[in-house]
């Protein structure tokens, strides 16, 4: 999905109603996938974006067009909010609503991404470990492990959460060692 500054902020206003409407029929959930389901179609389907984007094709044809495409995969909630889209001449938007929409998902549910570097695998136990201590460090009730072996780590490993970064690595543990000495031995 296309991260547009400008089509992100005309599709915030429509995300944030999509999200509150959503909670309050508890349907948060359900929305999240077909948002991503409608992401896949548009990305296995540049025609469709074309037809969708264009001021040439009519408001009808393109509800037929997602009707026959979308309709069966979808809520029946959220195929009617891609008709309101469609009504409002927005339609073009709907990548950039989604983004919104599951970044809304996201910070509501307390769920964190958090990228794991290691130098080995993790065995399952260490994964479930690892899982619970973030869990509870991050304040969140889920969590989802992003998992990369990185064997120039030498030993241990490395927890990334957006701009936070925690290291128990050797590597790292390492190269505080040699600042270390470089220090003292230039007394």
């Amino acid at each position: 999905m296309s991260r547009n500054p400008a089509a992100l902020k005309i599709a915030g206003p429509y995300a944030r109603a999509l999200f509150s409407y959503a909670a309050k029929y508890n349907l948060i959930h359900q929305l999240a996938v077909d948002f991503n389901n409608i992401s896949l179609n548009l990305e296995k389907s540049t025609e469709l974006v074309k037809v969708l984007n264009s001021p040439i094709v009519n408001k009808e044809t393109k509800k037929q067009i997602l009707a026959k495409i979308l309709k069966s995969q979808l809520n029946r909630e959220t195929f009617r909010f891609l008709m309101i889209l469609i009504d409002r001449d927005r339609i073009s938007l709907v990548n950039s609503i989604g983004i919104l929409y599951l970044e809304l998902v996201s910070n509501s549910a307390l769920v964190k991404s958090i990228e794991v570097f290691t130098a080995f695998p993790f065995s399952r136990t260490q994964k479930s470990a690892l899982a619970k201590k973030a869990k509870f460090m991050a304040g969140v009730r889920e969590v989802n492990l992003i998992i990369k072996v990185d064997p120039t780590l030498v030993g241990g490993f490395l927890l990334k959460n957006g701009a936070k970064t925690l290291d128990f690595s050797i590597k790292y543990q390492l190269q505080n060692l040699a600042k270390h000495l470089g220090g003292v031995l230039n007394i």
